[in-house]
């Protein structure tokens, strides 16, 4: 099973942007989409984004990690990050 984790477009350089994955981890990936532009969210998967994802596609994937945490802890920095990234 592959596992993508969602995360933020902060800048783009060519063929690779800096992507926000929340709770400052900040990293650089390959863009292997179209179409993509800085504040646009993305699935991220070994290094490279796959896949651009709409905004409720994002709060339904995000609540879906919320579901599968297992600890309270792990919950509430999940729905941080969540609405840090949609305030902005």
């Amino acid at each position: 099973m592959c596992w993508g984790v969602p995360g933020k477009i902060v800048k783009i350089e060519g063929y690779s942007a800096i992507v926000d994955f929340g709770g400052g981890s900040k990293r650089e990936v390959l863009l292997v989409v179209d179409n993509v532009k800085e504040g646009d969210f993305v699935v991220v998967h070994a290094g490279a984004a796959i896949e651009r994802i709409e905004r409720d596609e994002l709060e339904e994937l995000m609540n879906y990690y919320v579901e599968m945490a297992d600890d309270p802890y792990t919950k509430e920095r999940i729905k941080e990050v969540m609405r840090e990234w949609l305030e902005k």
